[in-house]
């Protein structure tokens, strides 16, 4: 059974009966709406929780006529009036009379309060001043219901408070409240720990002293609040990036305070890159290979993870050295910051500058009128992968030189620097120290990049991998494109294993998925692998055949086509393939060219 509401304000309602006791020279006992005895003197302070009248209210004895007719009872003589109380009946009341009114609240019957004649003195003046005391027990009981409504009205406040108080700390944001003087009255845990201040510091403090020239104080004189915008202070030797959001509080047409909601720039941005990105986490496992040149790097790439230094990975185009940045990320202590990638050589130098290091509004035609986050700022708690690195342009490593040092990173068309916490991987294919020695690479970035060298090997030098490699893609395209393709025949797995692959992985997952698409059968024949890898299996096999048996001059004729051969496929057949290999080969361009002429290898002859 649920308790009485009286019962919930037993502690006032006894002082009530007391009072009334000390006044009157009576004793006073208040029963609740089941009949239990909340409060009373003398006798009734005795069988306080107990029940009256057998706990029955429809057993037509006196408090129970109270409570169904509400309306006040005289007995003049308790002890002959069976009506008065169940006890009557048994010869053992005590009482000798009573006067009692109900007790109303919010239009219920709550409960009685009686006067009760222990003696012919009592008695009598109960008698004779019945109407008296009647006023004065209705008197008291508005007094007991006004204390009941006034905590009742104190302890909603206070849930009210508390349950407010609970939602302000279930806020992932930080939350700070000013008054009309700008004195901090409230803040939430989060705040506290965006501010790196006690709460108890806090409190009470003016905000100028925390946030010097806070745009929240324009707020209480103009009453204009604002939403998200970019704040900057510093604190001692705390920076602090956020974005808030400001409202004033208005109390009858005045502003009171205001109250701000605030979240640091990097979570911002960081839940702005997980909901525009599907980048999704790679680990070391996933590199396949079981060869020991890959085992090697991966083994070394493991070992650094851990730490915060700059990588800088090499390797010819298509070996993996992308997917060997994002591991690192993934097994590192920023996993769960952002991954950027950022293709230097891919982006347009003149757009480079703005997506690298994010622009102010007005910078230039075009910007948004808000500006723009860098790809630096978005990276902010995490890793940026700036691949090709060797394509950035001179006057752009300058400032990506300043970034590495500081920390910090300026906008374009913007004289503030924001801070920045990031780890930088870079990845090319080309020879920086060779660009370092011809002025087109700064030395001084060339070594804050290159903090922790790793070199991704290419696949002609583990070419034991190339067999799991092949099943794994024909795996991976099978499903993708709901083939029955079950294998490669024999003949073709020979020719790809022995194929140099100038474009490594890259080059060999294409090939794949050029041939589950174009295989018609169960399993994928040579007339289904791309024409170039056959045609350099057509000219490797022209030496093949009785060679041993050929001139010493013919053997060597054969090689040094099969040597051209490769290097065409490889760079091309553009004027500048042709001059890096005649360099290469160390042989004069004409040269070149009466030996390209000799084997029929030139562009009219489309021998690949």
């Amino acid at each position: 059974m649920s308790l009485s509401l009286l019962s919930d304000f037993q502690e006032i309602t006894q002082q009530v009966a007391v009072a009334i006791s000390a006044a009157l020279q009576i004793e006073t006992e208040i029963v609740d709406d089941q009949m239990t005895i909340i409060a009373g003197t003398g006798f009734y302070e005795k069988r306080i929780n107990s029940k009256e009248e057998n706990g029955q209210i429809d057993a037509g004895y006196l408090y129970g006529r109270v409570i169904t007719t509400n309306q006040p009872y005289f007995i003049e003589d308790a002890r002959n009036d069976p009506q008065y109380d169940p006890s009557v009946l048994q010869g053992v009341t005590q009482e000798l009379a009573e006067l009692c009114s109900p007790i109303q609240y919010k239009g219920q019957v709550i409960g009685v309060i009686g006067l009760i004649a222990f003696n012919e003195s009592q008695r009598h003046r109960l008698i004779h001043n019945r109407l008296a005391y009647l006023t004065f027990l209705q008197r008291m009981t508005e007094l007991l219901t006004s204390k009941i409504a006034e905590q009742e009205a104190w302890n909603q406040w206070k849930k009210t408070f508390v349950q407010l108080e609970t939602l302000i700390e279930s806020i992932p944001e930080g939350i700070l409240a000013i008054d009309e003087r700008g004195i901090i009255t409230t803040c939430n845990m989060t705040a506290e720990q965006l501010i790196k201040k006690q709460k108890s510091e806090l409190i009470g403090t003016p905000l100028q002293a925390i946030w010097h020239q806070s745009p929240m104080l324009h707020v209480l004189t103009n009453g204009i609040g604002y939403i998200e915008q970019e704040e900057i202070y510093s604190l001692e030797d705390h920076d602090m990036h956020f974005i808030v959001t400001a409202r004033p509080i208005r109390v009858n047409n005045h502003i009171a305070g205001v109250v701000a909601s605030f979240r640091r720039m990097v979570d911002m941005r960081r839940l702005a890159y997980v909901l525009t990105n599907e980048h999704k986490n790679l680990y070391f496992s996933e590199l396949q290979g079981k060869s020991r040149a890959l085992a090697l790097v991966i083994k070394q790439a493991e070992q650094v993870a851990r730490g915060t230094s700059n990588i800088l990975i090499t390797g010819e185009s298509g070996t993996g050295k992308g997917m060997l940045a994002a591991a690192i990320h993934s097994a590192s202590s920023r996993r769960s910051g952002p991954f950027i990638i950022v293709n230097c050589g891919a982006i347009p130098e003149a757009l480079l500058e703005s997506e690298l290091f994010g622009y102010d509004a007005g910078a230039f035609t075009g910007a948004k009128r808000e500006g723009k986050a860098g790809k630096f700022e978005l990276a902010d708690g995490g890793t940026i992968f700036l691949d090709e690195i060797g394509d950035l342009p001179l006057h752009l490593q300058v400032k990506l030189l300043h970034v590495l040092q500081s920390k910090q990173v300026e906008r374009v068309g913007s004289n503030n620097l924001r801070p920045v916490d990031i780890r930088v991987i870079s990845a090319t294919n080309k020879n920086l120290e060779q660009m370092v020695s011809d002025k087109e690479f700064r030395e001084d970035l060339y070594f804050r990049l290159n903090v922790i060298p790793l070199h991704m090997p290419p696949l002609r030098e583990r070419s034991d991998d190339i067999p799991l490699l092949l099943d794994y893609f024909l795996a991976k395209y099978r499903q993708l494109f709901n083939h029955p393709v079950l294998d490669f025949t024999p003949q073709v797995k020979a020719v790809l294993r022995h194929y140099h692959w100038p474009g490594n992985v890259r080059e060999l997952e294409n090939a794949v998925e050029y041939a589950v698409n174009m295989e018609t059968s169960p399993y994928i024949g040579l007339e289904s692998i791309p024409t170039r890898i056959k045609q350099h299996h057509s000219i490797s096999a022209i030496a093949t055949p009785g060679e041993n048996e050929l001139p010493l001059k013919e053997r060597i004729r054969r090689h040094e086509r099969q040597i051209l051969s490769s290097l065409l496929q490889q760079h091309g057949q553009s004027l500048e393939a042709k001059k890096y290999i005649a360099e290469k080969l160390e042989i004069g361009l004409a040269t070149l060219y009466r030996k390209l002429e000799g084997h029929k290898l030139l562009d009219d002859e489309k021998v690949f």
